[in-house]
């Protein structure tokens, strides 16, 4: 049972109510100021924050060397558009490139606009480089996908909340099951220009596939001449222990899109990085934004690249994993059907019997503890990267409890 809302909560959930489309459905908690991995309420409670924003807040609510960054830029200019060069883009993207290990970056906002450039780049490539006939161009991508909620992108979607009712739907798209190397090589042909995937499946419940399959994908892409694009947008920049949860398997993908704690959490800062051949493609006046790359952004987006590139976010992640899991492997039995972690990042099966994803999380929210379910009744657990470890204890043992006093 969720305890009683304060006052001040309960003001602001109104508001909310009469004011905001429902396109959310948001726990009850609202959220007046962080710092570092925990966040306070507008009556004055601390909760342990387990969601990052998805993990757009990786580095913590409040890290003194972005606000730094963002407050220095705000000072000078924050936006000119892309007519003009502003002198912090140019080196924005030559770090990003470097930490990545690419050619050239294609800055944009979110997610969904770098996974949409990514879409419009490799049907590009296809028809100028690979020599798809024109209209023709194929992209294979996975079920229990999640790349965004536009209209193109919503159009491969297999989850009906994000599909259904939105079309008619763009064609171009052809899906295969994920982790499944024999079902995509079978799915390949002449028209295929490029297939996108999610390293690891965040919103599908962190769904990580078999060792061999990315680098079984990167030679499938390599046999039948396609682009190999990675969506790093929730599953990069130092969530798994590396920069790119590709590196995890040491796969290298010709385009990658990122998003998310590439802001830092203050801005929104989203990018597609990749070879020269591929983005080179991009002719001026073919794809722009007006906000992409602006210097603010890019001031921040340079801030959190230096950051990753000292490493030692990469390595909290790592050395938090084992801790996490073996935390999850007590509770599996007790409440806990299955689990998978990778770095600090969980995808937690509960049993159906407990209860649902959102009420193990509301659960977990009266005990100061703010996870998201994805489907059914599971719960993901992805706090700032800054979390400390017994910070994890008391979010685990927080579950634990709740799954207890469920049981009874």
């Amino acid at each position: 049972m969720s305890t009683a809302l304060g006052t001040n909560t309960a003001a602001a959930l109104a508001v909310e109510e009469r004011s905001l489309a429902h396109n959310y459905s948001p726990l009850p908690v609202v959220i007046a100021s962080g710092s570092g991995a925990t966040v306070a309420d507008v009556d004055g409670r601390t909760y342990l924050d387990g969601l990052a924003a998805y993990s757009a807040v990786n580095f913590g609510h409040g890290n003194p060397r972005l606000l730094a960054a963002a407050r220095a830029q705000l000072d000078r200019v924050t936006l000119t558009s892309r007519a003009f060069v502003n002198d912090q883009l140019g080196p924005f993207a030559a770090g990003l490139a470097s930490l990545t290990g690419t050619d050239m970056v294609l800055p944009m906002n979110t997610g969904a606009e770098a996974v949409e450039s990514a879409i419009k780049v490799s049907r590009a490539w296809g028809y100028r480089v690979k020599g798809v006939p024109a209209g023709q161009a194929t992209i294979i991508v996975a079920s229990g996908n999640f790349h965004g909620r536009t209209t193109t992108i919503v159009s491969f979607s297999d989850d009906p909340a994000a599909h259904d009712d939105f079309g008619p739907y763009t064609p171009g798209f052809r899906t295969v099951p994920y982790g499944d190397a024999d079902a995509l090589r079978e799915a390949m042909d002449e028209t295929v220009v490029a297939v996108l995937l999610e390293p690891i499946q965040g919103e599908g419940g962190v769904v990580i596939p078999p060792a061999s399959y990315l680098p079984a994908v990167r030679d499938i892409c390599d046999e039948f001449g396609a682009l190999f694009v990675a969506d790093e947008i929730q599953s990069g920049l130092g969530r798994t222990g590396h920069t790119l949860a590709v590196s995890r398997v040491g796969v290298r993908p010709d385009l990658i899109t990122l998003g998310k704690a590439l802001g830092g959490g203050i801005v929104p800062v989203s990018a597609v990085v990749g070879s020269r051949e591929v983005l080179g493609v991009l002719r001026p006046g073919e794809h722009g934004s007006t906000f992409g790359g602006n210097p603010l952004a890019a001031a921040v987006g340079s801030e959190v690249v230096a950051m990753l590139g000292e490493g030692t976010f990469q390595r909290r992640a790592l050395d938090g994993e084992p801790l996490l899991r073996g935390l999850l492997d007590d509770l599996v039995g007790q409440g806990v059907v299955a689990h998978r972690v990778a770095g600090l990042w969980a995808g937690i099966d509960i049993d159906p019997a407990l209860g649902t994803g959102k009420q193990i999380s509301q659960d977990l929210a009266d005990r100061g503890v703010l996870v998201k379910d994805t489907h059914g009744s599971t719960i993901r657990f992805a706090p700032p990267l800054v979390v400390t470890d017994d910070e994890i204890r008391l979010a685990i043992g927080a579950l634990g409890d709740v799954l207890h006093a469920r049981s009874a």
